[in-house]
């Protein structure tokens, strides 16, 4: 199934602003920069890629699973999204954010 194309102008743009974070958290390392400031830019590079995947969970729901509950295959989407949940960062609260 396709991503709808705004999650995935979505997921491609926070990717590449990722990219662009990891070169800057590379040169920090090659410079020996402060190991507490490294380690803080790689916590916001942590929590950029865990806002990827929770666009690319929102469009997984919006797509594949509608589609397979559509279909009558709610028992295997089920258990392909307790899976897919594992991957998912959770919120302070406990609760997967969008």
């Amino acid at each position: 199934m396709r991503m709808k194309e705004e999650h995935k102008r979505s997921a491609l743009n926070r990717l590449k602003t990722v990219r662009g974070h990891l070169d800057g958290v590379i040169r920090m390392v090659e410079e020996e920069r402060y190991c507490p400031e490294i380690m803080k830019q790689i916590s916001a590079l942590q929590g950029s890629l865990e806002g990827v995947n929770r666009v690319l969970l929102q469009n997984h729901v919006e797509t594949c699973v509608l589609d397979h509950v559509k279909h009558g295959r709610s028992e295997q989407v089920v258990d392909e999204l307790l899976e897919t949940l594992r991957y998912t960062p959770t919120s302070p609260r406990g609760k997967a954010t969008p």
